[in-house]
Formats: C-alpha cells, structure tokens, sequence
C-alpha cells in the first residue's frame, strides 16, 4: 500500500466519522423533543420495552452487516444511558418550573 493509498483511506474514514457524529447530533434533537414531551405528558425518562426492541433489531442489523452484535449493543446502550440522562434533567427541569408556576 503506497502512502497516497492510506491517505485515501483516512479520508475516508474522516468524512465516516463527521457522518457519524452529524447523525447523532440528530439522534440528539430528536430525543431531546421526546424528552420534553415525555415531561410534558407525565412520562417516565425510560421505556424499557422500546429500549429492549430497539437493541434487538440494532443487533440483528449488526449481525447482518458483518458487525460484532455485542459491541453495537455497548455503543447502543452507551447513546441510550446519555439520552436518559438528557431525559431525566429535562423532566427535573419541566418539574422545577411548574414548582415555581404553581407558587405564582
């Protein structure tokens, strides 16, 4: 492999991984949106059903795509345990607010 070859690849793994983190800012405006309406509607931070069939389809997927199931599923979960966190200080806030709105 000649040096203008791994630079080639190099690029290209750069411009994966600004795809990469480009999708998971999006991932995180959308869960930031669910957190709110989650507050909003009294909902709790974690749907443990969804979050268990979201992690099997991602692992049938990963598996399908040559990928070890098992690293996808720490990585999925590591995005997940974030978006909780995102979601329960989101609710805190949401509750803090109605707090001082009901004190008015």
């Amino acid at each position: 492999m000649s040096d203008d070859e791994l630079a080639a690849f190099r690029r290209s793994i750069d411009k994966v991984d600004a795809e990469l983190v480009r999708l998971l800012a999006e991932r995180f405006r959308i869960t930031h949106d669910i957190g709110v309406y989650k507050a909003a509607n009294d909902l709790p931070p974690v749907d443990l059903p969804r979050q268990h069939e979201q992690v099997d389809g991602l692992r049938r997927l990963a598996l399908a795509e040559g990928l070890d199931p098992d690293f996808c599923e720490r990585f999925v979960h590591f995005v997940m345990d974030e978006v909780i966190r995102n979601h329960k200080r989101i609710a805190e806030a949401a509750s803090e607010f109605t707090i001082e709105q009901e004190t008015l």
